[in-house]
């Protein structure tokens, strides 16, 4: 497995001692940013239901979007959620380390004390949940290329994921959601097979936290999925991913108003893979290529979503357009437009 501090240093992991930067004679913790106030008209304008998000917080490039200062991604890690969460259109943030390795609860009590009541935290599930067979890669070890016999193993996701989530982060708990990468999916018998040991592994799941599952294969998604996922009260998630089909007809396929949440991942944009994206955009301070056409379909099925009394969780990457919390403002302004014109939905 990889190192956990590089992990940390990537995915916005706190250190085990949040006030060590202070100690160490580094000043004053990181603090917000001064923010324009049309940004702030529009953070209280927004639904109260609507959570936008970044994937993560740990970003020096985002100095004057987020922050007050350019600080180390370290540094950030210990003291930047605290700020981050103070950002008026800012109401999620994911957790993506917890994709690489479990924490525990004690960790994402640490997180939950960072911020404020009306905060929710998107949670991935560690990966050993949704790999059929480990990847190839040497930080699987000996591991690498071998079947995974935790896959959909719903004891295992209950004790090492969903509990120490659920007990850390209490109330402030958004979804948990498990991702499927892009598999072979003969490895778990083809998408008939699939759907049912999924349903299978729902079902015995803890009731009460708010699951969601993102496929990566398209053909992992139909309307079986859909049906399989509502029956479990579960949420599909809708995935901008290089090779998917746009939001709305993620939506219609998988019934996702019909799912107690509407859950959304804008992550890459259709012509670039991570590394182009992240070469090309780095250091995540400006939006280089806006996607109106993606971001109207979201806003669409946001505001749709809304009108039903489903709260909204949507997550954007910096790989998407450039700028996580830039892509967020503009997100958010075309949600108000929409809901401006359905009295339904309550600002």
């Amino acid at each position: 497995m990889a190192d956990s501090s590089q992990l940390d240093l990537f995915t916005g992991a706190p250190s085990p001692t949040p006030a060590r930067g202070r100690r160490r004679g580094q000043g004053e913790p990181v603090g917000p940013a001064e923010l324009p106030d049309d940004v702030r008209a529009l953070g209280e304008r927004l639904p109260p239901a609507l959570y936008l998000g970044t994937s993560s917080w740990t970003f020096p490039g985002w100095k004057g979007l987020v922050y007050d200062r350019e600080a180390t991604p370290a540094r950030l890690s210990r003291e930047g959620l605290a700020a981050y969460a103070q950002h008026p259109v800012l109401r999620t943030v994911g957790v993506d380390r917890t994709f690489y390795a479990p924490i525990p609860a004690s960790t994402f009590a640490e997180y939950a004390a960072q911020v404020p009541p009306g905060f929710r935290f998107l949670v991935k599930a560690h990966e050993a949940c949704t790999l059929a067979r480990w990847p190839v890669h040497a930080r699987y070890g000996d591991v690498r290329g071998q079947p995974n016999p935790r896959f959909l193993d719903a004891a295992y996701a209950a004790d090492l994921v969903v509990g120490p989530c659920v007990e850390g982060l209490g109330e402030k708990a958004g979804p948990i959601v498990f991702q499927l990468p892009p598999q072979d999916i003969q490895e778990f018998g083809g998408v008939g097979p699939f759907t049912e040991r999924l349903h299978t592994f729902l079902a015995a799941l803890p009731r009460g936290p708010l699951y969601a599952v993102e496929v990566r294969n398209e053909a992992l998604m139909t309307e079986v999925l859909g049906q399989v996922l509502a029956d479990a009260g579960a949420c599909p998630v809708l995935a901008v991913w290089k090779d998917l089909p746009p939001v709305e007809r993620q939506a219609v396929r998988l019934h996702a108003l019909q799912a107690p949440a509407l859950v959304v991942r804008w992550m890459l944009p259709p012509n670039l893979d991570y590394e182009e994206a992240r070469k090309r955009y780095f250091p995540f301070d400006r939006l280089v290529d806006e996607d109106t056409r993606t971001r109207e379909g979201i806003a669409r099925v946001a505001t749709a979503a809304l009108n039903l009394g489903r709260p909204v969780f949507a997550t954007l990457n910096n790989k998407a357009e450039g700028s996580a919390p830039l892509s967020a403002i503009q997100l958010a302004r075309s949600v108000i437009s929409r809901t401006a014109s359905h009295p339904d939905v309550k600002p």
